[in-house]
């Protein structure tokens, strides 16, 4: 059977030598090396806060690259064909997912620090009666299937993807296709679960079924944020910049636009579901963040991650500029984060909730090593998926 040519030759998708984004690893590995120093340094004195602020900053980038790995099997099970040439830039994200797996290992030794469930006080009928899934065993091993189905999902696709770059036959397009539908089920479920072991059961006395979709919402966000930052990146000095339109910005900042709204609807609703039910074992959630400096905070989201970009991402000019999509971009991650530290420092008592030193510390070392295994993955390889049969419909693509 005879293939299909590629629309643009390998060899002019790749970074040139001396592009910025070739230094990525190396400079994410001198970012995750500061990063320890400063957390060692600064978090030596309190366990418990400086095993708070790794979480933070572990769920902070973890759920950029699940909201990747998202995009990219959403995307090619619905055939969309816009979106084909900013794939190849989430499915280098979504790639990165095996190193949380190591980053992981802080929070799997120190577990006892943060989760009251592994050393329940006496007497604690409620604890003793959510054992059977709230043990040890069971938390390590759940957490390890997690991570050997997100990567094997991410390696997979891209592994057949880049087997496209040199072998342009659809039928590999075909064989993505199919089975990208069938992978978002392992995948959201996995999720749920992950943010149920991770952040909820901080207070393992709090529950809420929608905090999933929660979570969810929130990894979208985050992730058509980055993907907006590093189309514009690329579009300015990458060697296809051509590839990457107005058009394809416009799309992101529909879909960035999109899913801030979704993740307040969801928010608002778990928030009046509480309310609106007056259950004391659900109302102690948004008593904690909801008094003090952290009702602040609740202020701050509501504005800062819903109601300004709203409103600065409706004009169609807003989402077709690459300084005021970067910008408000920027700002929803900088959201994202404040989300994150907000799920998070209320849940354990006696740490103190102020940003500090750690903090700072425990984001550049897994920052670090999330920018630079990306940095790394994008190196020798095509930025565009050229071999895929939709790739010109994607570049030509206009919205009406």
């Amino acid at each position: 059977m005879s293939h299909a040519t590629a629309l643009i030759p390998r060899e002019e998708a790749l970074l040139p030598a001396g592009h910025p984004w070739t230094r990525l690893p190396a400079a994410g590995l001198v970012t995750a090396a500061a990063g320890l120093v400063l957390l060692a340094l600064a978090g030596g004195a309190d366990l418990k806060r400086g095993l708070a602020a790794w979480l933070v900053a572990f769920v902070y980038f973890l759920t950029i690259a699940l909201g990747c790995l998202y995009f990219v099997l959403i995307h090619t099970a619905m055939q969309g064909g816009w979106g084909v040439a900013v794939r190849r830039v989430a499915e280098n994200a979504a790639g990165t997912l095996p190193l949380f797996a190591l980053l992981f290992l802080p929070l799997a030794l120190g577990r006892g620090h943060l989760y009251p469930w592994v050393h329940p006080e006496a007497g604690d009928a409620l604890l003793r009666w959510k054992q059977p899934y709230l043990n040890e065993g069971f938390f390590l091993a759940r957490a390890a299937f997690y991570f050997v189905v997100w990567s094997a999902i991410a390696l997979w696709f891209l592994r057949l993807s880049r087997r496209q770059d040199d072998l342009p036959d659809p039928r590999l397009a075909a064989r993505l296709r199919r089975s990208s539908g069938a992978l978002l089920i392992p995948l959201g479920l996995t999720h749920t679960f992950a943010a149920f072991d991770w952040l909820m059961s901080l207070d393992p006395r709090w529950y809420s079924t929608i905090f999933g979709v929660y979570s969810f919402s929130g990894s979208l966000v985050a992730a058509f944020a980055f993907l907006a930052i590093a189309t514009v990146s690329l579009r300015r000095f990458g060697p296809v910049s051509a590839a990457w339109s107005a058009e394809h910005l416009h799309d992101l900042g529909k879909l960035l636009f999109t899913f801030t709204v979704f993740w307040a609807y969801i928010g608002f609703s778990q928030y009046f579901l509480i309310w609106y039910g007056n259950l004391p074992e659900e109302t102690v959630f948004f008593r904690h963040r909801l008094q003090g400096a952290w009702g602040d905070a609740s202020v701050l989201l509501a504005v800062g991650h819903f109601a300004a970009p709203f409103l600065f991402l409706l004009p169609r000019a807003t989402k077709r500029s690459p300084v005021a999509l970067c910008s408000v971009a920027a700002w929803l991650l900088l959201m994202h984060l404040v989300d994150v530290y907000w799920l998070v420092l209320p849940s354990l008592p006696g740490t103190n909730g102020r940003p500090g030193l750690a903090d700072a510390g425990a984001l550049l070392a897994v920052g670090g090593a999330f920018v630079g295994t990306f940095g790394w993955l994008t190196r020798g390889h095509p930025l565009l998926p050229v071999g895929d049969p939709r790739l010109a419909e994607s570049m030509a693509f206009e919205n009406v």
